[in-house]
């Protein structure tokens, strides 16, 4: 094996050497994932230390039989192999997950032998060091540097602080003012350009071990992250709202921040933002119009390949389940299917890749930035920021609607105009007794009409029910009729 990563091109190239028995740890990853890059640099330092386990590399999208037969919806994503069957897995870019879980299947070079744990240190950066410590210390070797008491490097700390300083008004952004990758941070680059202030930025994307140290660092999860003088400010909301109340311009006054003209605002864009939208695409009138009619077609948009119940790649298959866990109404494009819409959205959005979703015509981003905004709660709270409510189960519906009349009755057609004998046997009979009921015509509504089967276990209709219990059907009802108890049952 020799220590070298390999390319996987096919199932059954893949099943031979999995068939083989020997360790093998599979890298699922795409071209246009930062996090994929930075975590495969690991993975290749990885082999070497462990050159007798088989490291490959699916791309994840150029091989849909592979990611499907593993279930990978994100990148990165690693799947650890021994004797012939699959043992672990791991999702996300987590350097030292991935160094413990590979040092557990592929174990040490030989007994006695350490691994070389310099390689991967220099390669994964002081975010595994301490998990590189534990494997030299179990195999007899010294050679790691420590970490400091707050599990952050004095020089990562040292590295942060200058970063945070290095700019009056310093922005950590998730790719750069002329480019945002993430609808919030499009948000809060204009929010500045609207403030008239200059500020740098740090794309958090390129350097994963910024990105993870600001997160203990100043103990704030998410990004975009602004700080002024040093001093955080927060994210997308509270910039908003303090731009709004006026806070945020006396909070840059306070801290003796120059406002400039808005041409001298850095990251300012000559055609200005629509929508979350570059204007100036190059793209022609009549597809700019169709992409935005697209977008704007449902407050939640999703550009997918495939369709909702048929998804084509994990990635969209992710992002469908993401948005059906919020309980929330969404339409969906196959761009499989159009492939100038395909090419087209890219350039409108500035978005290089698919799934893609939209909220109010605004791009929220991809199958990696919906994950972690699930994670954090942030999307949650972004759908109802905009608006957006949770759509009830049917369970939900049912129970609404027995309950929305004391006597509730499910029939085919209307009380004025039944559509099957049953029924008007059964409303003929509330009539003659004098009892004031609802109805809901359960031949309007198939969903309605079948869950209810379900929902009260009896199979046929009519239905009928009392303060939210079911009596019965036409059978029992007229057996109630004809006894004298059908008003005193229904007056209880």
């Amino acid at each position: 094996m020799g220590g070298s990563v390999r390319d996987v091109h096919s199932k059954p190239e893949l099943d031979g050497l999995i068939k083989e028995g020997s360790a093998v740890i599979l890298h699922f990853w795409a071209s246009w994932c930062d996090a994929s890059k930075q975590m495969d640099q690991v993975f290749s330092h990885l082999s070497t230390d462990f050159p007798h386990a088989h490291f490959l590399r699916v791309e994840a999208e150029e091989q849909p039989e592979i990611s499907e037969a593993y279930s990978v919806s994100a990148v990165p994503y690693f799947v650890f192999f021994k004797d012939g069957k699959t043992v672990d897995t791991l999702e996300g870019a987590d350097p030292t997950g991935l160094a413990n879980k590979a040092a557990k299947v592929a174990g040490p070079i030989t007994p006695g032998d350490p691994a070389a744990p310099a390689s991967l240190g220099m390669a994964a950066g002081p975010t595994i060091l301490e998990t590189v410590k534990e494997f030299a210390k179990e195999n007899g070797s010294s050679q790691v540097e420590t970490l400091s008491q707050s599990g952050l490097p004095d020089g990562l700390k040292k590295r942060l602080q200058q970063l945070v300083d290095s700019q009056p008004v310093m922005l950590f952004m998730k790719g750069n003012p002329e480019e945002p990758k993430c609808g919030f941070s499009r948000k809060v680059v204009e929010v500045l350009k609207e403030e008239k202030v200059k500020f740098g930025s740090f794309d958090i994307l390129k350097d994963n071990e910024v990105r993870e140290g600001l997160k203990k660092f100043f103990n704030w999860p998410t990004f975009p992250q602004l700080y002024c003088k040093g001093e955080l400010l927060g994210g997308c909301d509270i910039v908003i709202a303090m731009h709004e109340s006026g806070e945020l311009k006396e909070a840059f006054r306070d801290h003796g921040v120059l406002i400039t003209d808005a041409n001298d605002a850095k990251g300012t864009e000559p055609g200005g933002l629509k929508g979350g939208i570059t204007e100036s695409t190059g793209l022609s009138a009549t597809l700019t119009s169709r992409l935005e009619n697209l977008i704007n077609s449902s407050p939640v948009m999703l550009f997918m390949k495939g369709k909702p119940d048929e998804p084509k790649c994990g990635f969209s298959r992710k992002v469908v389940e993401i948005i059906q866990e919020e309980k929330v109404d969404f339409k969906s494009f196959d761009i499989l299917s159009d492939d100038e819409v395909r090419q087209g959205l890219k350039v409108y959005s500035n978005w290089s890749s698919y799934p893609q979703l939209y909220i109010r015509g605004e791009l929220i981003g991809g199958s990696d930035i919906l994950l972690e905004m699930q994670k954090s709660g942030e999307l949650k709270k972004v759908l109802a920021e905009k608006g957006i409510v949770q759509k009830e189960s049917l369970e939900e519906r049912l129970k609404k609607l027995i309950m929305s009349s004391p006597v509730m009755l499910f029939m085919k057609g209307t009380p004025d105009a039944p559509r099957c004998g049953f029924s008007s046997k059964v409303v003929d009979a509330l009539r003659n007794e004098g009892v004031a009921f609802g109805s809901f015509d359960i031949l309007t509504d198939e969903e309605m009409r079948q869950g209810l089967k379900t929902f009260s276990n009896w199979p046929t209709f009519p239905q009928l029910y009392y303060k939210g219990e079911l009596i019965g059907g036409c059978d029992i009802v007229m057996e109630l009729k004809n006894s004298g108890d059908l008003q005193s049952t229904l007056s209880e």
